[in-house]
């Protein structure tokens, strides 16, 4: 939306001669790639909702060009923060879905670029854009990252974007600056930043230290740092509004923000971009919601992991199935749901496996795939008859359990199981269908 109206603003205030250079500078500006080159198509989640579109939005932590002020030794690209923007298919409703970079997820096999493959491996998130942005190249980086993505999420991704530091920094001294109100004093050395209590107007350079400071403000997680980036995002966007008539500010927002943007090539260039920002430009602002995955810290399942959060589930499942779907998200009932299971993690929950497929040997590698994920495995075996579909299936009183272990199995419907089970304890029936953990 700020697009649209920015690039119009800038059009018609301008002479003819003078808005079609503007636009060929903006136009030129976006480094655009071939996202599709290297995923798999076999391997991708399917497009259930054709005419939906999900977007995954990186801010890349770049140190180019900022002199080594946020850092240095860094030999690869970085990300520092990661989002999926749904706009639904009829265009009456979008939701951002923040990613904490540093959820612990699976990272898949990904090109580094030097003609070699990574193995697969779980870690941060954030990790992808990094192995994939060996070499340098934001095509690998964003490839690997979409790879990550689809795979811990089950979404299909259909367009990417990534802005740097410098981007950032660009668009909020075009504007002459962005207002916050700190409660308190912020001193934080890594984000280079030194700011006193009260409203003040922060220049590019304290505005991309603010967002980014993190062990100064809250408690220290990658979590409340994400609200207070959403929390700028807003007013920087109503600071944008408010410099419409103002041709040399937009044109400098504008420019900053092309000047460090990577996309698709599907949404490489003004035209593209314009029209995808002109088909959302009428969704209103209490349809358009802002979520957090479902997460708790990864140290209550692995005590000695104190840096690191895992995606909660069933909600999470929830979550990224109803926006395959193009289904719109209740924020309160899903953070409600998440506070209600909350106590109920993998580290309670005791499973037992059988392999129902006749391959020999599953029913142990998915039992060493839930103890990764946390569950304790109480025993492994054979089911007593084949199974095209797998099962979960449960004791009395053991509902809500069930579906915590159901949301990292996609697809999967938990039944109660037959008089005469172990008490306390889920059993999962691997089935020719077995897509594997998410997560």
């Amino acid at each position: 939306m700020l697009w649209t109206a920015g690039a119009l603003s800038l059009l018609l205030l301008a002479g003819a001669g003078t808005a079609a250079y503007l636009y060929q500078r903006l136009d030129g500006n976006i480094e655009g790639f071939d996202l599709e080159r290297g995923l798999d198509e076999d391997s991708r989640p399917a497009n259930l909702s054709p005419g939906a579109k999900n977007i995954l939005v990186v801010g890349s932590d770049s140190r180019e060009g900022t002199g080594g002020k946020y850092g240095s030794g860094f030999e690869t690209m970085q990300s520092d923060t990661l989002m999926i923007v749904h706009i639904a298919a009829n265009r009456e409703w979008a939701t951002a879905v923040s990613l904490p970079r540093d959820s612990w997820v699976e990272i898949p096999a990904c090109d580094k670029g030097d003609g070699t493959m990574s193995e697969p491996h779980h870690f941060k998130i954030n990790s992808s854009f990094a192995i994939g942005g060996l070499s340098g190249d934001i095509e690998g980086a964003a490839t690997c990252t979409v790879k990550t993505v689809e795979q811990n999420t089950g979404l299909r991704i259909d367009h990417f974007m990534s802005l740097n530091f410098n981007g950032f920094k660009g668009m909020v001294d075009a504007l002459g600056g962005v207002e916050v109100c700190p409660e308190q004093a912020i001193k934080d050395k890594k984000a280079n930043l030194d700011l006193q209590p009260g409203c003040q107007t922060l220049n590019g350079e304290e505005s991309l230290g603010y967002v980014r400071t993190r062990y100064a403000l809250g408690n220290g997680s990658d979590i409340s740092r994400i609200g207070r980036q959403q929390e700028f995002m807003e007013t920087l966007a109503k600071k944008a509004q408010s410099k419409l008539r103002d041709p040399k500010a937009m044109f400098g927002f504008l420019d900053a923000f092309t000047s460090n943007l990577a996309t698709d090539s599907a949404l490489d260039g003004v035209r593209p971009l314009s029209d995808l920002a002109r088909s959302v430009q009428g969704i209103p602002t209490d349809r358009l919601t802002f979520i957090t995955v479902p997460n708790y810290p990864r140290e209550l399942d692995v005590p000695t992991d104190t840096a690191n959060v895992v995606w909660q589930y069933p909600q999470t499942e929830t979550l990224f199935s109803k926006l395959a779907r193009d289904e719109e998200v209740d924020k309160e009932a899903l953070e409600a749901s998440a506070e209600e299971s909350r106590d109920i993690r993998p580290g309670q929950i005791r499973v037992q496996v059988l392999n129902g497929t006749g391959e020999a040997g599953r029913a142990g590698e998915v039992a060493e795939e839930l103890r990764r994920a946390g569950f304790q495995v109480v025993g492994t075996g054979n089911a007593a008859e084949p199974a095209a579909e797998t099962a979960i299936r449960y004791p009395e009183g053991l509902a809500a359990t069930a579906e915590v272990l159901a949301g990292r199995v996609p697809g999967s419907e938990p039944t109660v199981a037959e008089p005469g089970a172990a008490p306390g304890v889920i059993i999962l029936v691997i089935g020719d269908d077995f897509p594997g953990l998410r997560g």
